[in-house]
């Protein structure tokens, strides 16, 4: 080895100094963040009080109802007519159904393309 390539091996003075100025310049980083957080913080509205809480209704809680649904019949479209897109339609409405049963997959049927089942044979 010679002499040139022993002084680039050696450690740097001002190596040393550039790691401690970008190591003060994370932790200014670092500082920032928690100062404008909590200014952040303190402008945002204080929480609510117990009696601003939201109260149960008079007539106890809200249970879940299930029905069945059945949907709009979609518009048929004369014969020679433009046939519909989707912006023709608007949003479809649902009206309850007066059967009670739950509909139901048919036997041996996975329900769903590629679900893993048999299929119906």
């Amino acid at each position: 080895m010679n002499t040139a390539s022993m002084q680039l091996a050696a450690a740097s003075g001002l190596m040393s100094l550039v790691l401690f100025i970008v190591a003060v310049g994370l932790l200014a980083l670092l500082a920032g963040g928690f100062w404008m957080t909590s200014r952040v913080k303190s402008q945002e509205s204080p929480r609510p009080r117990p009696e601003e809480q939201p109260k149960m209704p008079p007539g106890g809680p809200v249970r879940e109802v299930q029905e069945n649904r059945e949907s709009a019949e979609v518009p048929r479209v004369a014969k020679g007519e433009r046939p519909l897109t989707p912006y023709d339609l608007t949003n479809m409405d649902s009206k309850p159904s007066a059967s009670k049963d739950r509909p139901r997959w048919s036997k041996g049927s996975s329900g769903s393309f590629g679900g893993g089942g048999l299929g119906a044979h």
